[in-house]
């Protein structure tokens, strides 16, 4: 029953975040212990020791923080919000979900598994750097603000990785029942989403309704971000004969995770660009997906 719905829950999820942004609104302080728990169900139902790291990790790396880095220059003398939504898009880890759409696309899941695991420390560790320099605390010191920043996204990165290996080390048998409920990770991201849903829309709402001109740019510019990373990626990837794991470890990107941190560290207007993001890769997904069902 639920492989028939899923596919239908993200278009689901955030028409309902849509429409009832007044209520999902209220609880975007939930979104950080969201990401948080499925973040954790995913690193139990990792093996450490499977893990292996290969070059084209490295260069995907290399994209994630020099394209991020670049894009943002290349965009912050037309509009500084606009570079934002780049720099967001490019920087955001990958989906823990990708390693799902990998498998279903005959992909490499334990290579993609392995650089969803780099994306993440990548990200905790640039995301505070970046953030301090070109976000919204331009008010107070860089080092303030570094600091105030690590501390919030080290925790939310780092932290459920930190005590899933600690839960395997000193209680297996504990991990492997948490694994056992990972299925609980797909409530959590529909719950999740529709709340960084609402919270987009009624940032949205509240704004100049004259900045369409903007918005319309910051959706092409996500768009333009997530075709590249997916090329690209594949394009890396058939160098190392990985390429799906390749553009769905570049790709696909956690979202939700990207909304949170654009509407708390960037100019909030700059979170339209993750929301728009997802619904580019769930057509470039969704078109995969259908390729590879007429092969069969």
């Amino acid at each position: 029953m639920l492989k028939k719905i899923k596919p239908y829950m993200m278009p689901f999820t955030m028409t309902i975040g849509t429409l009832f942004y007044p209520f999902f609104g209220k609880f975007d302080f939930l979104t950080p212990y969201l990401i948080f728990l499925m973040l954790f169900f995913t690193y139990c139902g990792m093996s450490v020791k499977a893990i292996r790291f290969s070059p084209m990790h490295f260069w995907l790396i290399l994209i994630q923080i020099f394209g991020s880095v670049g894009l943002y220059l290349l965009l912050k003398n037309i509009d500084v919000t606009l570079a934002q939504s780049g720099l967001i898009c490019l920087l955001a880890p990958t989906a823990t979900s990708a390693v799902v759409i990998t498998g279903m696309l005959k992909g490499n899941t334990a290579s993609l598994t392995a650089y969803t695991l780099l994306g993440n420390l990548t990200a905790a560790i640039m995301a505070p750097f970046l953030f301090s320099l070109w976000g919204a605390n331009s008010q107070i010191s860089f080092w303030d603000s570094f600091f105030h920043i690590a501390q919030r996204v080290f925790i939310l990165l780092l932290g459920p990785l930190t005590l899933a290996v600690a839960l395997k080390r000193i209680w297996p048998r504990g991990a492997d029942e948490v694994q056992k409920k990972s299925i609980l990770s797909f409530y959590l991201w529909v719950i999740a989403l529709a709340i960084v849903t609402a919270t987009t829309v009624k940032f949205v709402s509240t704004q100049d309704p004259g900045r369409y001109d903007l918005k319309i740019g910051i959706a092409l510019v996500a768009l333009v971000a997530c075709v590249s990373q997916f090329w690209v990626g594949r394009r890396i990837g058939r160098l190392y004969g990985d390429k799906i794991a390749g553009g769905q470890g570049l790709g696909q990107k956690n979202t939700i995770l990207a909304i949170w941190l654009a509407h708390t560290y960037l100019n909030p207007l700059a979170s339209v660009a993750p929301g728009a993001y997802i619904l580019w890769q769930n057509i470039i997904n969704s078109w995969q997906l259908w390729r590879i069902r007429r092969e069969l």
